[in-house]
């Protein structure tokens, strides 16, 4: 998993715009949060070259207002709240039944969602 880093100069808007249009995998997420980790385990062990983006939102002063946004886009209140190709995802129990299914490493890869 390659991460990059978004400054909290941007606005919540740039930060979650940015972050899902710059990285394949996209995670908003909690360090503390068990789903979390879990989901973030997930990415970087089947898919440790490609390019993630995270932002922990209880690691920013403008985490609050970051997931605010991402209700407002998405409808998903909770974290991790996960995008794969700038397409909402959801969240652990999404990502984990793709995974599953055995469409989670096609939908990476070749950015397919069925």
């Amino acid at each position: 998993m390659r991460l990059r880093w978004f400054s909290e100069s941007n606005t919540p808007k740039d930060v979650v715009e940015n972050t899902v249009a710059d990285n394949v995998v996209a995670v908003f997420s909690k360090s503390t949060c068990s789903y979390c980790s879990r989901t973030k385990n997930l990415f970087r062990s089947l898919f440790p070259d490609v390019l993630t983006g995270v932002v922990e939102l209880d690691q920013r002063t403008d985490g609050g207002d970051i997931q605010k946004y991402l209700k407002e886009k998405t409808g998903q209140r909770t974290v991790p709240n996960v995008f794969i190709h700038q397409k909402h995802i959801g969240g652990h129990d999404a990502v984990f039944e793709l995974h599953e299914e055995g469409k989670l490493v096609d939908l990476v890869r070749k950015g397919r969602h069925s």
